[in-house]
């Protein structure tokens, strides 16, 4: 019946661990990167150089700016130019400087977007990005620079119905910050320290039960982080499926660089929940081989 009663328990803190830690790795997430602006504009300033934002940017700054050019059987000529000077600019220092400011500005919409009311898709406005090209451009005589508009352009990362869909758990995460994860760890502890207490009579057992939850809490930790890296896929997956195939490859680009830090956070507790409960076994494996009782005499 006691090893019944401990197998149900152990199956119990695996269970609650692989549901903590996932929760506790995305409040934090939105604590320290997601709501912190210099965080947040450190995380996505390297998609300056990313091909697919590239090619987005100047994709949809070229079709605004067709919109108010007509030259007749000449208009895919023209199209192609522009683009191509559009292209050009996104490879440059004033382009990163001006994604960067742009991402600085977006932050509290984006933030706001997120919390606020629903209808709403959340963003990255390029007019910063578009006035920095439209001023280079006619600064370099490119023509028909002068009637690129300066506008809200939008990348649109999250759909309006899937934002609708994350506001609740957003407000949720960000009023619970760093708790849920000094929690999880609160929790583990306490639970192999009970281990210790109800071990049984002499240290030997004390100590093999502790050994014991601390190899199931291993596995557990190691388990959350399979359970929140398919999180983050799945959440991937049905954010850009609601996106505009124009603008799929710079919505997940954005993606990936705002969830690269949940995907570190993954590794490192994979590799260390592993490490843990193999390092564990191994010690209590240990630790009954040494007191093997001896035989009875005659036996």
């Amino acid at each position: 019946m006691r090893t019944y009663i401990s197998a149900a328990l152990s199956a119990a803190f695996l269970v609650l661990l692989a549901v903590l830690v996932p929760v506790s790795a995305l409040s934090a997430w939105v604590h320290l990167e997601i709501d912190d602006t210099d965080r947040y504009v450190a995380a996505v300033a390297p998609l300056a150089s990313d091909p697919d934002v590239q090619n987005t940017v100047s994709d949809l700054i070229t079709d605004e700016a067709m919109k108010q050019i007509d030259v007749g059987p000449l208009q895919d000529t023209v199209r192609d130019f522009l683009h191509q000077a559009v292209r050009s600019f996104t490879t440059t220092d004033a382009f990163q400087a001006a994604w960067n400011a742009a991402n600085r500005t977006a932050h509290q919409a984006v933030t706001a977007a997120l919390d606020g009311e629903s209808g709403e898709s959340v963003t990255i406005d390029l007019a910063p990005v578009t006035e920095k090209v439209k001023q280079n451009l006619v600064d370099n005589g490119v023509p028909f620079a002068d009637q690129i508009p300066v506008q809200h352009t939008d990348i649109q990362i999250v759909s309006a119905d899937r934002a609708d869909q994350m506001r609740q758990s957003f407000r949720w995460l960000r009023a619970a910050g760093v708790w849920p994860a000094v929690g999880t760890v609160v929790f583990a502890a306490l639970v192999v320290l009970l281990a210790w207490v109800r071990g049984g009579p002499g240290r030997r057992r004390s100590a093999v039960a502790a050994l014991t939850a601390t190899a199931v809490a291993g596995a557990g930790f190691a388990l959350s982080a399979l359970v929140l890296r398919g999180a983050i896929a799945l959440a991937r997956n049905r954010v850009l499926a609601e996106v505009p195939g124009s603008e799929t490859d710079g919505a997940a680009a954005v993606y990936d660089a705002l969830t690269g830090s949940l995907r570190t956070t993954v590794w490192i507790v994979l590799g260390t929940g592993l490490a843990v409960a193999v390092c564990a076994t191994a010690a209590r494996i240990r630790a009954r081989a040494r007191h093997v009782p001896p035989a009875p005499p005659g036996a």
